[in-house]
């Protein structure tokens, strides 16, 4: 595909980091980290334990963040919680509107949780109280997460506009307009946020001030948030393809698409030692070569796998719409464990403190980790 150079400055496009990771502490956002690799470093057991569970309302779609002892995560019935981690119990609950939250996860930055709602709000709300601190409304649902840089949050709207407001006040600082909704979530790197949208572009953006600084043409809608590692955008599209897009050289430098089952992907990549993992709606896990895009291995599932996967101590946590948790083995993707909550697992999973979290289409949010491992609460 073609690449259309808006305005190309000095700002280095390949610099991405290699080894981003969400730390032991915390899962602060959707992906773990502003590159959104899907990677962490807290070590779970080797099997896990259900520790508790909490039932919602609704659907649990969003994908938890975990800080401090403390589980954030929205539901579709309109309910952002804050629970404990050591079991589940409720902290506050605060109301977004009868609109809902769909698929925008929380990110926890300096005492304030953000998420975005099916109405368009994006909402910043007091990490101790559960009171809001501000909303701001753009003019389409949100389903994209809250990225937070040095207090600047980004976040796409169906509106076709990626915004930048001030995490502290709500303040717009610059929006800027693609020609499709933005479904996925901004990641950042280097002074850039890189953003996919249904008008087919992965769009670079500098986050002072709202210039794009190119586009790069993916030749199909994507839904699916960037994974940025190494010089490397990596994200699936809906036509049934995985891109890897070289950022210095502003191409793309491998197409990977299965020989024999040709569907979207909408999960989100996880990338670590030269491999990427993510769900298709092919009712696959696959793992590629993060240099060749060659296929490494394929896990089959009993339904679509929308949600994006978690890699952590050499093993893949993922949740399928057959309703069931997998632990599979990084190198061979062997099934090592799997847990059937009973309803489709669409949302991600959100690793931390040595505990797993992951909500169901039937509004029950998991905890799982080792009953003998305390948390940091």
């Amino acid at each position: 595909m073609g690449v259309l150079i808006s305005l190309l400055l000095s700002v280095g496009a390949s610099g991405v980091t290699s080894n981003a990771q969400a730390t032991q502490e915390s899962w602060r956002q959707f992906r773990g980290s502003p590159e959104l690799t899907g990677i962490s470093s807290s070590k779970l057991p080797e099997t896990l334990e259900l520790l508790w569970t909490y039932e919602g309302e609704d659907s649990i779609d969003s994908s938890a963040a975990i800080v401090d002892g403390v589980v954030y995560v929205g539901t579709f019935s309109g309910d952002l919680l804050a629970l404990s981690l050591r079991d589940g119990s409720l902290r506050w609950k605060f109301s977004v509107g009868e609109e809902g939250i769909g698929e925008s996860s929380p990110a926890v930055s300096n005492g304030i949780v953000y998420v975005g709602d099916l109405a368009g709000v994006v909402h910043a709300v007091d990490t101790v109280s559960g009171e809001a601190v501000w909303t701001f409304q753009t003019l389409g649902e949100i389903k994209s997460s809250p990225v937070i840089i040095k207090e600047k949050l980004l976040i796409g709207s169906y509106d076709e506009h990626v915004y930048c407001l001030s995490a502290k006040s709500g303040e717009l600082l610059w929006k800027l307009r693609s020609n499709g909704f933005i479904h996925g979530t901004p990641a950042t790197s280097k002074g850039l946020t890189y953003v996919t949208g249904c008008d087919s572009m992965l769009r670079a953006v500098r986050i002072t001030d709202g210039k794009e600084m190119y586009q790069i043409d993916s030749g199909s809608y994507t839904a699916a948030s960037p994974a940025l590692v190494g010089g490397f955008a990596y994200y699936g599209t809906f036509d049934n393809q995985v891109l890897a897009v070289d950022l210095a050289k502003l191409e793309i430098a491998w197409r990977y698409e299965h020989p024999v089952r040709h569907f979207p992907f909408y999960s989100s990549a996880a990338v670590i030692d030269g491999r990427v993992v993510l769900g298709g709606r092919d009712k696959m896990v696959h793992c590629l070569d993060a240099r060749s895009g060659e296929a490494l291995w394929t896990f089959r599932t009993g339904a679509r796998v929308d949600s994006s996967p978690v890699v952590t101590g050499g093993r893949v946590y993922i949740g399928s719409n057959d309703g069931r948790l997998y632990v599979l083995d990084l190198a061979t993707g062997e099934k090592l464990w799997e847990f059937d909550a009973g309803a489709p697992l669409s949302a991600s999973p959100a690793v931390a403190e040595g505990r797993l979290v992951i909500g169901s289409q039937d509004g029950i949010l998991y905890c799982f980790g080792s009953a003998t491992q305390n948390t940091n609460e």
